[in-house]
């Protein structure tokens, strides 16, 4: 008789953001499509799972946050699984396979996946497959995808090999494993969507031929004379498509009849600090708090709604603007074959549609192709519903990084351009991510400003392209600056709005306080500081100078160490922020050295001065050995990962091969012990 293998395995995961679970999730729904069995579970879930004892295969999924550090959700299971008390052979039974996510903007690339798979390998884990590094900078899914898709034989190789070595784990009903047949067609899982009177009933999900675009009636007259959004060229065009399966459904939506939201704070000022023609306008938010904050340099995180014209346009899209204040209810459809359905944690139980797609989903975020995969059901023009099969195909990665991901479109921008795709609410709240905070750091001091809490941003301006032919601003840039439009004072000085109108006029957001991380001033007053802040990357660093300046009052006869600022800006006269602090800063003693570079407004050539802040690091090479490595200075970076903090690492990697005398490895070495021994610390953003 045949021997019987297990269909069962495991599928861990550290997720952040929600994007690790995601990809764990879709593996778990993949390999129900083929008749295997995902044990899906996070890795904060100790109690679900045992590695030590495990004798299925086990997939992990993780991605890595901050700097290099390991997500929310995975820091206690790293922290056990580092323990230098564990003996080597612990894992010897553990038979694995990890998926690393990360962003090569930043130093750490997939830091706690590398580290989790290095310790595993350290205590006899053995790996059945190939460890996947997937990259955000470019798109997830250039690995992500591949990476899935080879996985499935790998698993059943493991199952049948450990088949062999012992008794299998699993259900015993599912050890047949009937394997399914991958298709390029809808499946035709013949599940009802239920939208309980929010649009006209649904038709069961059927399965439809794979259309192809240069056999359409409706296609448009004129032939495209190259790839849009909207169109497609040969070959592209002409080729059968390996579709991904439609996903599932598993919400029943319902609008019954309310809601309230928490920690809420005033705005106490408002000041630009960039005069009207600098090419990226900054400004400053004075918050006044009740709550208590760490050291200067600590992370919050501020709540912002969706655009109130994009949220109004969803609702007239959906045919939904008159039932904007009933209430969402929110049910598991009994039928669903989602595997490890769940209710959407991010919904609060009882909230008017108003406030779940202003507050709760993120609309402006990138649609993932399992998305566009669902929209195909919910277009009627064959043209329209050809191209999204396109985009979310294999064949078609290429378009969809070249029109969706990289431009930043969003769902009303496919909206907009697929005019016949009318979803329905449930499959938006099922595929729509919960709508982030946005964090920022501290630009004060609570010596300096007690009961205020100060935070410094440039309006991102996102210009029009042909994905999306109208210009926007960043999300909360762009409410924050609406916000305090009315009571902003003038840029220089004079008197501010808000002070003739008391303090009703003043507007309030909410913000959450992170719990403190690494990047603070050390304990010890002593030891020098070397910070290196362009733009808006100086905020933090006015707080830790205010922090400073408070602390050699409260304390004139302790000693404190040299403090270096290597800031830049386009225009001395346009965008030098916190011009007249920092001066102050040097005049007092606070601020023992500022280097300041302005990359407009420097000639070329021999002699002139320094463009950037990692040129100006480098005219300073001596100065900056001697802190770091003779008197134990910390060293900060904080602003843009993907151009400046790349510059910056570079400069201090040549400048210590230079100064030092040793080769690029060996100074790599040395920045890689200040990242150890948190003497390197970055607060970064991409």
């Amino acid at each position: 008789a045949p021997r019987v293998v297990a269909s069962r395995f495991v599928v861990l995961y550290g997720s952040q953001r929600g994007q690790a679970q995601a990809i764990a999730e879709e593996i778990g729904e993949q390999a129900a499509q083929r008749g295997l069995e995902a044990d899906l579970s996070c890795l904060s879930e100790k109690e679900k799972y045992d590695l030590e004892k495990e004798t299925a295969p086990v997939v992990f999924v993780v991605s890595t946050t901050g700097d290099g550090e390991p997500p929310d959700t995975a820091v206690p299971f790293v922290r056990r699984i580092k323990k230098k008390t564990l003996r080597r052979e612990r894992f010897a039974r553990l038979c694995y396979a990890l998926l690393a996510l990360g962003d090569t903007n930043y130093a750490n690339f997939c830091n706690c996946g590398k580290t989790i798979d290095k310790r595993l390998q350290e205590l006899g884990g053995k790996r059945f497959y190939a460890t996947g590094h997937a990259d955000d900078a470019v798109g997830l899914e250039l690995v992500v995808d591949s990476w899935i898709e080879g996985l499935w034989d790998a698993v059943r190789k493991a199952l049948s090999e450990m088949a062999a070595a012992g008794p299998a784990v699993g259900s015993q009903q599912d050890n047949s494993a009937v394997i399914l047949q991958e298709t390029a067609e809808p499946s035709g899982l013949g599940l009802k969507l239920r939208h309980l009177n929010l649009s006209e009933p649904d038709a069961e999900a059927s399965e439809q031929p794979i259309l192809r675009s240069g056999k359409e009636k409706d296609v448009p007259g004129n032939a495209a004379v190259d790839a849009s959004l909207t169109k497609s060229l040969p070959p592209l065009s002409e080729s059968s498509l390996k579709v991904p399966a439609l996903p599932p459904p598993y919400l029943s939506v319902c609008l019954g009849d309310e809601v309230v939201r928490e920690h809420e704070v005033q705005i106490s000022r408002a000041v630009p600090l960039t005069r009207h023609d600098s090419v990226k306008a900054a400004l400053l938010i004075e918050l006044d708090v009740s709550v208590s904050y760490d050291l200067p340099g600590g992370v919050f995180d501020v709540l912002c709604p969706n655009n109130g014209s994009e949220v109004e346009e969803l609702l007239q899209r959906l045919k939904l603007g008159q039932r904007r204040d009933h209430c969402v209810l929110l049910e598991l459809l009994k039928d669903t074959r989602k595997k490890g359905a769940q209710l959407p944690a991010h919904i609060p139980e009882e909230s008017t549609l108003q406030y779940v797609i202003t507050w709760c989903l993120e609309l402006r975020s990138v649609p993932k192709k399992a998305l566009l995969r669902s929209l195909v059901e919910c277009t009627t023009s064959g043209f329209e519903k050809r191209r999204l099969q396109e985009l979310c195909s294999t064949q078609g990665s290429a378009d969809y990084n070249r029109f969706i991901r990289d431009p930043n479109i969003c769902l009303l921008d496919l909206l907009r351009a697929f005019p016949s795709c009318t979803p329905p609410l449930s499959l938006l709240i099922e595929h729509l991510p919960k709508l982030q905070s946005r964090s920022y750091s501290a630009a004060s001091s609570k010596l300096r400003h007690p009961g205020r809490l100060h935070f410094v941003f440039n309006i991102v301006e996102s210009p029009a392209c042909p994905e999306r032919p109208v210009a926007r601003r960043g999300l909360c840039t762009g409410w924050l600056a609406d916000l305090v439009a009315p009571v902003l004072q003038p840029y220089g000085g004079g008197p501010a709005p808000a002070e003739s109108s008391g303090d009703a006029a003043l507007p309030k957001i909410y913000i959450s306080l992170r719990p403190p991380g690494t990047f603070h001033l050390p304990a010890d007053p002593a030891l020098p500081l070397i910070m290196v802040g362009p733009g808006t990357g100086v905020a933090p660093f006015i707080g830790f100078l205010q922090h400073r300046e408070k602390e050699r009052e409260q304390m004139p006869g302790a000693t404190f160490g040299e403090s270096w600022l290597f800031f830049g800006c386009r225009h001395k006269d346009r965008d030098f922020l916190f011009r007249e602090d920092l001066e102050k800063f040097v005049v007092n003693g606070t601020l023992t050295h500022l280097k300041v570079c302005f990359s407009r407004d420097n000639s070329e050539g021999p002699g002139s001065s320094p463009k950037y802040v990692h040129h100006s690091l480098q005219l300073h090479s001596k100065e900056i050995i001697s802190l770091l490595l003779e008197q134990n200075g910390c060293f900060y970076v904080c602003g843009d990962a993907k151009n400046m903090a790349k510059d910056v690492n570079e400069a201090l990697i040549e400048l210590f091969r230079t100064e030092l005398q040793v080769d690029k490895l060996e100074a790599m070495k040395k920045i890689a012990t200040l990242r150890e021994e948190k003497r390197y610390l970055q607060d970064i953003w991409s």
